[in-house]
This record gives structure tokens, C-alpha cells and sequence, in this order.
């Protein structure tokens, strides 16, 4: 089985380094971190789907399905990864292929592996996740990474998006005339109002420093230089 995974990988990376019609070629001249062996530990899991994907992104773009996944199939080896993979090449040689993409054949294998504890673990860290005194723009990329293999999405994300962020900025949005429903609406516009209120308080403080350099010190400065009554 060994054997055959190779062979099928060595003309897969053939293809992929001769570039395919219609691409830019520039992954493959690019040098990138290859993958670490997988042997079917839960915990591993997520880190070794996201070094494929990165891997997968700029060397085999435009590879298909079928060669994507015997490629990260190379990289699975030990444990009781080496059953998974034997029964997918089995189905890959009877022609029973059932992933449409990539991402299909990277969920099932989280599936597989992760045992639920992985998105039950990342679940528990966003309910523990707040906003904090981060800026909007830095909390919704947290938010978005924490998000990734949660299970939250549609309307319990929105609602888990909406405890998470500080209090103020909820209420003005909640209380608007059109209040955002879709979580990337409510990304765009907390990051807006956030922003917006943050530069007013630069403007607000730089105000106040000039009214005290303008109002205050010359002044104090002005009272110091008057000369002392002369006593008799």
C-alpha cells in the first residue's frame, strides 16, 4: 500500500511542479515547510490539516481533488491513521471517491481524528473569550481564529459574538435603527464604531492638552515673572 501511495504521489508532484494552465506557476518556485508525519493523535489533528492547507495553497492549487488528497495521504503514517488511510486508497482505486473538495476530505478526517473533543475544546475557549481592553479590529481576528473547528455558526455565532464584545458597543448597535443580523455585518460594523469612537478620543485629548498648555501655562508663567512689592 506503501508503494502505491508513493508512486501515485511521485507523479502527483510531477504535475504540480510543471505547473497547470491557467496558473501563475510562482507556488512552486516558492520554499515551504512540508507537513510533519500524522499518526492519527486527536490533538494533532488541526495542526497538521492547517500545514497541508498552507502547503496545498501555493504548491497544488490547481490539483485536483483526488491528487490533493493522496498527497496528504503521504503524510499519514503510524497509529491508527495507517487503517483510515489504507480504506480511503481503497476507495480511491475502486473509483468510490465521495469528496467533492479538498475542505469535504480535510472535515471528515477532523471527524475521524478529533473524536468531538477538539471542537468541544475550542467551543470552551470562545465562551471564555472577551473583548477585553483590545481594539475591535484585533478582538475580531482572535474571534474569527477561535471560531475555526468550534461548530458555532448562523445565529448561536452571532449571539456568541455579541457576549464576547464590550458591553457600550453592543448596545449602540442593538439599539440602531438597523441593527446588523449576518456576524460578518456585525464585523464590519463594530470594527467601524470602535474605531470611530477611539479617534475621538484621540481628538478629545488632544484638545484638552492644548486648552492646558494654552489656558494654563502662560498664565502661571506670566504671574511668576511679576516682580515682588518692595517692603518698607
Amino acid at each position: 500500500m506503501q508503494a502505491q501511495i508513493q508512486a501515485l504521489l511521485a507523479a502527483v508532484e510531477r504535475g504540480a511542479g510543471q505547473g497547470r494552465a491557467g496558473g501563475s506557476g510562482l507556488g512552486s518556485h516558492m520554499e515551504m515547510a512540508k507537513p510533519a508525519i500524522f499518526n492519527g493523535e486527536a490533538g494533532k489533528v488541526g495542526g497538521f490539516v492547517t500545514a497541508c492547507r498552507s502547503y496545498l495553497k501555493m504548491k497544488m492549487r490547481e490539483g485536483i481533488v483526488e491528487e490533493q488528497v493522496i498527497w496528504v495521504l503521504s503524510y499519514v503514517q503510524g497509529g491508527s491513521a495507517d487503517i483510515w488511510k489504507e480504506n480511503v486508497m481503497e476507495e480511491l482505486e475502486a473509483g468510490e471517491m465521495e469528496y467533492e473538495s479538498i475542505k469535504e476530505f480535510f472535515t471528515s478526517m477532523k471527524k475521524e481524528f478529533g473524536g468531538g473533543e477538539e471542537e468541544a475544546t475550542k467551543a470552551a475557549e470562545l465562551r471564555r473569550l472577551e473583548q477585553g481592553g483590545r481594539t475591535m479590529e484585533e478582538f475580531v481576528q482572535i474571534f474569527k481564529r477561535m471560531v475555526r473547528g468550534s461548530g458555532y455558526e448562523g445565529r448561536p455565532l452571532v449571539e456568541e459574538f455579541k457576549r464576547d464584545i464590550n458591553g457600550g458597543i453592543r448596545r449602540k448597535l442593538m439599539e440602531a435603527e438597523n441593527p446588523p443580523t449576518s456576524i460578518e455585518n456585525w464585523y464590519r460594523r463594530v470594527t467601524a464604531l470602535d474605531r470611530n469612537w477611539r479617534e475621538s478620543r484621540k481628538e478629545e485629548e488632544k484638545l484638552r492638552e492644548k486648552k492646558e498648555t494654552m489656558g494654563g501655562a502662560p498664565k502661571q508663567e506670566q504671574r511668576q515673572s511679576l516682580p515682588r512689592p518692595l517692603v518698607w
